[in-house]
């Protein structure tokens, strides 16, 4: 057996490199007529990629191309980013804002108060909270699994301030933030909590088979800051939820003319990396959810290219092994694509959205669970959050066969919630990004990589340097 000797570096050497070395980030309105373009000069590290798409997807921004070069310890990214109205970054302190977290996505600090200017963002925090008692939770989906779990916390006088649940292939992931419903703040008796662990893993495991996984974790307050979808991601990737994925395999031929979700891996031999392309229908978070599962898949970009035609998202990577090879063996490149298929699929919204805003309460997860689970209703995937003394969410239901709800049911429901409850029709084939409403998308052509990236590093370059 070959030992192969490597040195040892010290922790903090790569966080010194990154203060010699300080992120210089431009943010220019100037040169496209469409978007704002965001360009990020910095030394690399692994995971930095994902950092800094996490910051502009937290701010609802909507990322229509991206070019990526981070060879030789160095990085140049640059993306092309609107608002939710399809419009430019034009406001300062928003500007300013992400100027700050590029510059130290470490930090990985809360939008600012000045900066939250809808519901939607005061009420759904992008991070697990630091001041309430968090539960994960995975296993097997089922109809009322989610009413079942509410009413367990409800009944164990546990108030949730926040939850977010994801389904996808059968198995459900979600994560709920609680508080104590009597004294407030997050439950620190250990007895409690190892009350609410059982009665949960009961309520999970009511109706699974012999074998089969799920699990209830419960974690105290932190001084970390989890990323909730990035948490999401990862329990439901440990759950195995790609076996077996519902995307194309690569080996069809018809590209243009299929839906699905593309993957295909081959292998770049001259350069000694691998070549990742995915083509998938456009929507948000689309980039976040890809760089997620390569981050965490422990590979690292190299280089990258991200572009739309019409509908379809075109997303090109070559990659290595955080070890610095390419991949080896067909298993690992078919899981590769398995796994990056289900990462997109996740956040496929199925159903009817139903947006709700009402007054927070004891219980209110619970009720609104109720009540879609006594009409019939199933939830593909919800997420709600608390401000003071309102509530705020969404939620994806379908019928217990997995089609679409009846517009009577759905309206029967509405009545009986009350508050305030907008309806928004969401069908599998219809767009779900804002990025796609200008025309001037429809006529751009593939970008390939191999042929373009290489000739525009020099352009990237000087532009730097200005």
């Amino acid at each position: 057996m070959e030992i192969v000797y490597q040195p040892y570096i010290d922790p903090e050497f790569e966080s010194l490199i990154e203060r010699i070395n300080a992120p210089r980030v431009c943010i220019d309105n100037d040169t496209c007529q469409h978007c704002t373009v965001v360009k990020v000069d910095s030394a690399n590290r692994h995971g930095i990629l994902l950092e800094m798409v996490q910051v502009l997807t937290d701010l609802d921004l909507v990322i229509s191309k991206s070019y990526i070069c981070s060879d030789g310890g160095w990085l140049m990214d640059v993306f092309h980013v609107r608002d939710q109205l399809g419009k430019k970054i034009t406001d300062e302190t928003l500007n300013l804002y992400i100027q700050q977290e590029l510059c130290d996505t470490r930090r990985r600090g809360g939008v600012p108060k000045e900066l939250q200017t809808c519901h939607k963002r005061k009420l759904r925090p992008c991070h697990i909270s630091t001041e309430h008692t968090a539960l994960e939770i995975t296993g097997r989906d089922r109809p009322g699994l989610m009413s079942d779990i509410s009413a367990a916390l409800y009944e164990l006088g546990c108030h949730i301030t926040a939850a977010v649940a994801w389904t996808h292939n059968g198995r459900m992931a979600c994560i709920i933030q609680v508080e104590d419903g009597l004294k407030g703040g997050p439950i620190m008796v250990q007895k409690r909590l190892a009350l609410v662990q059982e009665k949960l893993e009961s309520v999970v495991e009511g109706h699974h088979e012999n074998g089969d996984k799920r699990s209830v974790l419960l974690t105290a307050p932190a001084a970390d800051r989890t990323h909730t979808e990035r948490r999401l991601h990862q329990m439901m990737y440990a759950d195995k939820d790609y076996e077996p994925c519902q995307g194309c395999d690569g080996s069809c031929r018809h590209w243009n003319g299929c839906k699905k979700t593309h993957v295909t891996v081959e292998t770049c031999k001259e350069k000694g990396y691998s070549l990742v392309n995915v083509r998938s229908r456009d929507r948000n978070k689309l980039l976040f959810d890809t760089v997620c599962a390569l981050t965490d898949m422990q590979y690292v970009v190299f280089h990258a290219a991200v572009s739309l035609k019409g509908s379809m998202a075109n997303q090109e990577y070559f990659i290595r092994r955080q070890d610095g090879c390419s991949l080896v063996s067909e298993t690992e490149s078919r899981k590769l694509a398995q796994c990056l298929v289900a990462a997109i699929e996740r956040r496929v919204s199925h159903g009817v959205r139903l947006d709700i805003c009402t007054e927070n309460k004891m219980g209110l997860l619970w009720y609104l669970t109720r009540v879609f689970r006594e009409n019939g209703l199933s939830i593909t995937r919800t997420e709600i959050g608390t401000h003071g003394e309102r509530a705020s969410g969404c939620f994806y239901v379908t019928d217990a066969s997995g089609n679409d709800a009846n517009p009577r049911t759905v309206e029967l429901v509405r009545q009986q919630i009350g508050g305030s409850v907008l309806v928004v029709n969401k069908s599998p084939n219809s767009s779900l990004s804002v990025s796609r409403s200008s025309g001037e998308m429809e006529e751009r052509p593939r970008f390939s990589l191999g042929n373009l990236l290489w000739s525009k590093l020099e352009r990237l370059t000087s532009s730097f340097g200005h």
